[in-house]
């Protein structure tokens, strides 16, 4: 039986946005590894996929690796930002005990070490011919905040402000200034590269109605991939028009959901994509800010970050240089930190008080990473 656009529909209501109330909040870090004795030279997987996957973590973060060899600690949806951080800095003291030698390094891109694919998987070849470049595979890392859709009556207004709030926290968390040893010119290189990779496929959906626009996202963005006996990069056709051959199923665009990157991403939940990864012990304060603001205090986000909207590029660009940024930013922190308790309040208020308040992100003081000397 032919894949309808019904179908596709469906799943995406049912799948992609699915409803309940919110209130468990998950995190996904990503690591650059270092070995401290050799710095420029990539850490080879073999060194630490043994010790890391042999038994569970302590606080039961899924580990997993990027093609270059970037480490992923992805938490279990807990009840707030607190616990989430506790499990992730459990699991990474756990890291460190369990692989001696080695530095994580919170960046958004690899500032010296040029690209290198070191997971030989079908999946991630063809995505290196399709895209023809491995920086965005194998040299970039982020912290990526999931948050609840909400209920039924929530989720459109709960997607809409996650979008309103890209660009602050792009501006306030950029951390990728340099790659390949020079300064790039843009705070996040890491989104840079993302936004320019494949417009169909890693920048925002359009519309007010989630489910529509994700839905039409999806159908209109190219086919990075064919599986079957034997797999066919770049076709050259949408999957819509691949429907009009009667041939997809819908494990088939399931599977093409996989390969879509936008800044924020529906997967039962909202994955926000968006934002750098940060060092210890800062990369916590995007998992409470993130959190506070579509949780907590949705009403003073929404003002906040509706001035800044759509301002994808120069928040890459410019970080918190740029002014109406700078302004948002500032009133997203205050509103956070005042719904915020206990250490995460502490560390945000701290952030804030180096970084927003001086209208600067971790990109405007970074000179020379110091295992690069």
């Amino acid at each position: 039986m032919s894949l309808s656009e019904d179908d596709v529909r469906e799943h995406v209501r049912g799948v992609c946005f699915k409803k309940g109330p919110p209130g468990l909040v998950g995190a996904e870090t990503e690591w650059l590894v270092v070995d401290r004795g050799r710095p420029g030279e990539q850490v080879p997987l073999g060194r630490l996929r043994g010790p890391l996957t042999r038994r569970p973590l302590p606080g039961g973060s899924k580990v997993t690796f990027e093609p270059g060899g970037q480490l992923e600690l992805s938490s279990r949806a807990l009840r707030g930002a607190e616990a989430v951080c506790a499990a992730l800095t459990a699991d990474l003291a756990e890291v460190h005990r369990r692989v001696r030698g080695i530095e994580l390094l919170g960046a958004g891109v690899d500032p010296v070490r040029p690209a290198r694919m070191q997971l030989d998987e079908l999946r991630y070849r063809c995505m290196s011919g399709y895209f023809g470049d491995l920086t965005m595979m194998c040299s970039t890392a982020s912290v990526q905040v999931c948050l609840d859709i909400g209920t039924a009556g929530q989720a459109a207004r709960r997607w809409r402000l996650a979008h309103r709030l890209g660009p602050v926290l792009i501006a306030a968390f950029a951390n990728s200034p340099v790659w390949c040893g020079r300064r790039t010119g843009w705070r996040s290189t890491r989104q840079a590269v993302w936004a320019r990779l494949d417009p169909a496929r890693t920048t925002a959906p359009v519309g007010d109605d989630p489910e529509e626009a994700w839905a039409r996202y999806a159908l209109d963005a190219p086919l990075m991939l064919m599986r079957g006996e034997s797999w066919i990069v770049g076709p050259g056709m949408t999957f819509r028009e691949w429907m009009r051959t009667g041939e997809p199923t819908l494990d088939d665009f399931a599977y093409h959901l996989t390969t879509l990157f936008p800044p924020v991403r529906p997967q039962g939940w909202l994955e926000l994509r968006m934002i750098d990864a940060l060092p210890e012990p800062y990369w916590r304060v995007p998992v409470a800010v993130a959190s506070a603001l579509v949780d907590l205090v949705p009403d003073a986000a929404e003002a906040a970050a509706e001035p800044v909207a759509g301002l994808w590029t120069r928040a890459a660009r410019d970080g918190l240089r740029d002014p109406a940024l700078a302004k948002a930013a500032l009133a997203c922190f205050e509103a956070a930190c005042a719904a915020l308790a206990g250490p995460l309040k502490d560390l945000a208020e701290q952030y804030a008080d180096r970084y927003v308040a001086r209208g600067l992100c971790p990109a405007d003081d970074i000179e020379e990473y110091a295992w690069t000397r």
